[in-house]
């Protein structure tokens, strides 16, 4: 079977849409020939990181004007010879360069293979390979920061300082395999009760992360529960400063939810606009009641909001009583969701805009009182663990550490249990494999395969 690693391989690295440029990428070893068919032969003469302004031709005549950036191996991305074709961004112009490229024997790129190409040239860890594509899908100064701190490389070292301890130990262990009929102990067992403490405690923190990182990360969730014609519509519209919801005074309009990303606090939230919460002979509103109620339960936030002109606080902390006791069996204290009621229309009762703890006062019809709302909004910001430098935002992370915590119970249970030296090792190395299946120090095809699909094309 041919390996394609070696093939030369060409995409836009640039979406596409209006723009002033577009920017084709070609990486492998024979990107200089091919760009040089197109270009002139005077781009196989290039030295590394400089740009040429080139005329780009095929068969037909002339395709666009514009600039090579070319980058020698191993000093590129991928650590392989890459040039950079900047032309203007008209798609007609891209797909005719790219079908040019083709027909010197360059193949189009699969999702992710500029990327996963730089991983298997040791340009980055698999860890900081997943931090690209975190940080291309980053809408949040929160997770652009995490991206970029995994991205260079905190999260890795601090995977692989644990990873290289425990190989320091196991091999004192195996050491002692060899001298095993001299009786000589070379591995400190009291040193490795104080590794595998020092080891779990970092894990569990890294483990503890999770829920603070993938918040601020994939967005939280805001759910905007509440009555028919509460309000809910008009308030997602005056957060969102734009119609997004459909208003109306006719009950049960909102059928199904309605989901909008909103950055505040320097974090993403992600307010869902839902169906009314009451019991209906329409077949179509209570599906849209069923879907409410799947969304609360995976919510982190409630925002619950009542008419203060028509129903009492009483009454709606009743209601989200209800309501909270039938979506959450079974979550875990710590995914209990924070409750706010939001008491609209205040203008229609001449209450002042104000906030009473978890009781915000408001109209969602004039904007009166949103800046207290979204102070509260801000205060569910997941805080990160003081002096935490890496933050877990992965499930796949999350999952491999979850085995280690496994692999150290077993260690811990041979070193009570006075297990021979042969058989901690192997448990010892199950602990350094599922680290390294963070960073791709241990790999499987499944596992490449997994995280390089979510990748952009020219990525």
């Amino acid at each position: 079977m041919k390996d394609l690693s070696q093939d030369t391989i060409c995409a836009p690295a640039t979406a596409q849409g209006q723009a002033g440029l577009a920017v084709v990428r070609v990486s492998g070893g024979r990107a200089a020939q091919a760009v040089a068919a197109l270009a002139g032969a005077g781009v196989a003469k290039m030295t590394s990181h400089t740009l040429k302004l080139a005329v780009f031709r095929d068969e037909e005549g002339i395709i666009d004007e514009g600039v090579v950036s070319y980058f020698a191996a191993p000093r590129s991305y991928t650590g392989e010879e890459v040039m950079e074709l900047s032309v203007h961004a008209s798609s007609y112009i891209v797909e005719r360069l790219l079908r040019a490229l083709v027909k010197q024997g360059v193949r189009m790129a699969t999702a992710g293979e500029f990327t996963q190409r730089a991983f298997l040239n040791g340009k980055m860890d698999l860890s900081q390979a997943e931090a690209v594509a975190d940080l291309i899908a980053g809408e949040s100064k929160a997770a652009h920061d995490m991206a970029i701190a995994q991205l260079r490389g905190g999260f890795s070292s601090e995977i692989e300082a644990l990873r290289q301890k425990l190989l320091d130990f196991v091999a004192l262990v195996e050491l002692e395999l060899d001298f095993s009929e001299e009786d000589v102990e070379f591995a400190d067992r009291s040193r490795l009760w104080e590794l595998l403490a020092e080891i779990d405690a970092k894990v569990e923190a890294l483990r503890a992360s999770f829920q603070a990182g993938n918040a601020l990360k994939e967005g939280i969730p805001v759910v905007i529960v509440g009555k028919p014609n509460a309000g809910k519509s008009t308030l997602i519209n005056a957060l969102l400063h734009e119609e997004r919801a459909l208003v109306s005074d006719i009950p049960g309009t909102t059928r199904d939810t309605v989901e909008e990303v909103w950055n505040l606090g320097g974090a993403k939230f992600r307010l869902i606009d839902t169906a009314g919460l009451r019991q209906s002979d329409d077949k179509v509103e209570r599906m849209g009641v069923e879907r409410t109620l799947q969304k609360m339960q995976a919510a982190r936030v409630w925002l619950y909001v009542f008419d203060s002109a028509s129903m009492p606080l009483s009454e709606a902390r009743k209601e989200v009583d209800a309501w909270r006791e039938r979506v959450s069996v079974g979550l875990e204290k710590s995914r209990q969701p924070v409750v706010f009621w939001v008491a609209n229309k205040a203008d229609e009762t001449g209450c002042e805009p104000h906030r009473e703890n978890d009781i915000i006062y408001l109209s969602a019809k004039t904007g009166a009182g949103l800046e207290f709302l979204q102070e509260a909004l801000k205060s569910t910001i997941p805080a990160l663990p003081d002096g935490q430098t890496a933050v877990l935002n992965n499930l796949r992370h999350y999952e491999a550490l979850g085995l280690v915590k496994e692999d150290l119970a077993r260690i811990a249970e041979g070193m009570e249990s006075g297990r021979p030296g042969d058989l901690l090792s192997i448990d010892i190395h199950a602990a350094i494999d599922h680290l390294g299946l963070i960073t791709g120090k241990i790999l499987s095809d499944d596992v490449l395969g997994a995280v390089f699909s979510r990748f952009c094309i020219g990525k």
